[in-house]
C-alpha cells in the first residue's frame, strides 16, 4: 500500500518490536518517507509474582529488538515512557470501574488517551505531521471529513477499539495495514526483510498483567471492602452459594463462579450491587435485547437526531448485528432485531454502516 501524504512529511511510527508495527515502519522508509521510530513503555503490574513482571507490550526484548529493527531501516527510535499516564488513564480506570460492578474496555481507554493521546502530543511536541500504527484499520477523508473503517482482514479488524478517536485525532493518524490481511502482512515482513518477528508470539489478553484472567490482579489491587462476600442466587431467588465479592465477576462468565454438582451448568446472569448478589442463570439467561449507553462518541459528524438503523457490536470478537438506535438527551437506546448474549455494563458498544464507524459508546 502506498500511503498518500507529502514526500516530505516527517512520520512518528509507534513501534513494539512486534510484526505490524515493523512492517509498518519497513514500508514507509521504503516509500522514502522521513521516519522516527517511538517505543512506548507502558506501566507493570509491580506486585506480581511472575517471574517477568514486565508489561505484555513492551518487554526489554521487544524494544531490543524494535531498536535493532529501527537501526537497520536507518530511523532514529526514541523510548517514549508513559508508565504514569497509563496507570492514571488505563489501570486505574480498569480498577475504578470493577470497584463499580462493571466491566471496562482498557484498550479503548489506551488508545484514546496514550497510543492516541500521549504518543500524538510527543509527535506534535518533535515537530512531526503524523503518527503512522500497525491497527489494522483505515482513514478515509470524504470532503472535510475523516471517516474510520474497518481493516480489510476481519478477523484482524480493530475499529472498535478506536471508535472514540476524533476528527483532530484522525487528521493525524496514517494506518498502512487497513488494506492487508495478517498473511499478506506475514510475507511483506520476510521480503522486507523484518525477519526478526517471524517466530514472535502475539501477547493475548490484558498487557499490564501476566496472567490470562483478570482475577489475580484484582485481588492485588482491591481490598476486602471491596470484595465483600455475599449469596449467589438463582434467576429465582434460590441461595445457592457464595461469591468472592462482585468485583470479580462479569455478565455471561461460565468459569470460576464457584457451583458445581449441576448436569447443566450456570452462568452469571446479573451483578445486585445493591444487594451484594451475584445472580446466575442457564445461557438462555444471559440473552437480552436492549440497552442504555452513556459517553457517546460520534467522531465524523454529530449524533442522530432520529432513530437510525445500524450495525452494532457489544465485543471486539463478536459479530455486528442489526439494531435500532435513538438517541434521548444525550443518552442512547439500542434495540436489537434479535436477543444478544451477555450484553455487559462497561463494554464499549459501536455502531457501523457497512465498514464504517459511526460512532459508538459505553453500556450503562
Amino acid at each position: 500500500m502506498t500511503v498518500r501524504t507529502p514526500k516530505k512529511a516527517k512520520i512518528v511510527v509507534a513501534m513494539s518490536g512486534g510484526i505490524d508495527s515493523s512492517v509498518v515502519a519497513a514500508l514507509l522508509r521504503k516509500q522514502g518517507y522521513n521516519c522516527v521510530g517511538v517505543y512506548m513503555q507502558f506501566w507493570f503490574d509491580g506486585k506480581s509474582n511472575a517471574a517477568s513482571a514486565e508489561n505484555k507490550c513492551c518487554s526489554r526484548e521487544s524494544m531490543l529488538r524494535a531498536q535493532k529493527i529501527a537501526a537497520r531501516l536507518g530511523m532514529q527510535v526514541c523510548v517514549l515512557d508513559v508508565s504514569k499516564k497509563f496507570k492514571e488513564r488505563v489501570v486505574d480506570y480498569f480498577i475504578d470501574s470493577h470497584k463499580k460492578i462493571i466491566t471496562p474496555n482498557p484498550c479503548v481507554m489506551c488508545n484514546k488517551t496514550i497510543k492516541f493521546g500521549a504518543l500524538l502530543d510527543f509527535a506534535k511536541s518533535m515537530g512531526a505531521d503524523y503518527v503512522a500504527t500497525g491497527h489494522y484499520v483505515k482513514v478515509i477523508k470524504k470532503g472535510n471529513k475523516y471517516e474510520l473503517h474497518a481493516g480489510k482482514d476481519k478477523d484482524k479488524d480493530q475499529s472498535y477499539f478506536l471508535y472514540k478517536l476524533d476528527q483532530d485525532q484522525l487528521k493525524h493518524v496514517i494506518f498502512p495495514l487497513g488494506n492487508y490481511t495478517k498473511d499478506q502482512v506475514r510475507r511483506l515482513a520476510q521480503k522486507l526483510g523484518v525477519k526478526e518477528v517471524k517466530k514472535i508470539r502475539e501477547s493475548q489478553g490484558v498487557c499490564f498483567f501476566p496472567e490470562k484472567d483478570h482475577t489475580p490482579f484484582l485481588k492485588r489491587y482491591l481490598t476486602k471492602r471491596d470484595l465483600k462476600k455475599g449469596p449467589i442466587k438463582t434467576v429465582d431467588g434460590e441461595a445457592i452459594g457464595e461469591h468472592e465479592g462482585l468485583a470479580l465477576y462479569t455478565i455471561g462468565q461460565r468459569k470460576g463462579i464457584g457451583i458445581g454438582g449441576t448436569r447443566d451448568p450456570w452462568y452469571v446472569a446479573g451483578l445486585d450491587a445493591k444487594n451484594n448478589t451475584l445472580i446466575v442463570g442457564k445461557n438462555k439467561d444471559t440473552f437480552t435485547q436492549e440497552m442504555k449507553i452513556k459517553n457517546l462518541s460520534f467522531s465524523s459528524g454529530g449524533m442522530p437526531q432520529k432513530p437510525i438503523k445500524v450495525k452494532a457490536k457489544i465485543r471486539h470478537r463478536f459479530p455486528v448485528k442489526s439494531a435500532v438506535l435513538e438517541i434521548k438527551k444525550g443518552t442512547g437506546y439500542l434495540r436489537f432485531a434479535q436477543k444478544q448474549r451477555a450484553i455487559t455494563p462497561g463494554q464499549s458498544v459501536v455502531f457501523y454502516e457497512g465498514s464504517k464507524v459511526l460512532g459508538g459508546g459505553e453500556i450503562v
